[in-house]
């Protein structure tokens, strides 16, 4: 299972906004890339096209203010349906305090732009959103493939040197939770950032400017390949007990300041990243802890709890 290569994947785009002039503007920026652009001039309307296909759209651009239905109530619903609620949404706004970032961020809304914004990082923003979806997507479907060995199994010990082995055991590793669907995404995380920030030293600036650039899996690919990092593993551990599923990975970096990304930090909303770990805490596991320095983090599943 590759990550998706939006170069060869057309993606679906709904983009909401009750200002005709703000949907022209979104789409003027984005027409030039692969994206089937779909448009709603209210609350009302995405949530009609939302819920009559929900399987459609790769992600959402999301107005927060807007009459009626506003963008917090589209957004809610979205995180309440079972078929959308993994869709990223981009929401966009004039209200750029701490405290209305924050509301959004933990309401669900993946990423966050404030009006007016650079048309640069528009495209740089939905484009990390799109890959973040296909990504998801691989990893459902995998999920559905999944081997039911993973049922009898009560311990196991697996070294990853990429990202396809990240994706291919994350999906498997999710079968031995009560709701794979849910511990999948917060694997995946925890694996690609032990990847690339522990093992492949790939710092949180340098991560941001790749993305903008649309070179960060060619650099990762690169220093996979390199004679530094050849041979380099991450190992992930799990062990199944009666009330929990423990899940410890480890890299073979130096180490991270782990405190920040913990929770949503306002700061870090309009960055195409830096949310994955905070994700992983809150929405995979019932705790995430790490050891140390920060190469070493363990995730706990309590049995027969919703998340």
């Amino acid at each position: 299972m590759e990550i998706p290569d939006l170069d060869q994947t057309s993606a679906t785009l709904l983009i909401v906004d009750d200002e005709p002039i703000n949907l022209d503007i979104v789409c003027a920026h984005l027409e030039n890339d692969a994206y089937e652009l779909v448009t709603a001039s209210n609350g009302k309307e995405a949530w009609s096209l939302l819920e009559t296909s929900p399987t459609r759209f790769d992600a959402i651009i999301l107005d927060r203010m807007m009459p009626g239905m506003d963008g917090m109530e589209v957004l809610a619903n979205i995180k309440a349906h079972d078929a959308l609620e993994q869709v990223p949404v981009v929401m966009q706004t004039a209200k750029a305090e701490n405290r209305d970032i924050i509301a959004g961020l933990k309401a669900g809304a993946y990423y966050y732009l404030t009006k007016p914004y650079d048309g640069d990082v528009l495209k740089t923003v939905v484009r990390s959103a799109v890959n973040d979806s296909l990504h998801m997507k691989s990893l459902r479907e995998s999920l559905r493939e999944g081997r039911r060995i993973f049922d009898l199994m009560t311990f196991g010990r697996f070294r990853i040197h990429n990202l396809r082995e990240c994706n291919l055991v994350a999906s498997q590793v999710a079968h031995l939770c009560p709701e794979p669907h849910r511990v999948v995404t917060g694997i995946s995380e925890l694996l690609i950032n032990a990847l690339e920030h522990g093992n492949l030293k790939i710092g949180y600036e340098e991560k941001s400017s790749l993305m903008r650039r649309g070179m960060w899996q060619i650099e990762v690919e690169r220093r996979l390949n390199s004679a530094e990092h050849r041979g380099c593993f991450i190992e992930l551990e799990f062990q199944v007990a009666d009330e929990t599923v423990q899940i410890r990975i480890r890299d073979q970096g130096q180490g991270f300041d782990w405190t920040p990304y913990m929770d949503f930090d306002p700061d870090r909303a309009f960055d195409p990243h830096g949310r994955g770990i905070a994700v992983a805490r809150l929405s995979s596991f019932d705790d995430l802890e790490y050891v140390g320095d920060g190469n070493e983090v363990i995730a706990t599943v309590r049995k027969g709890l919703d998340g």
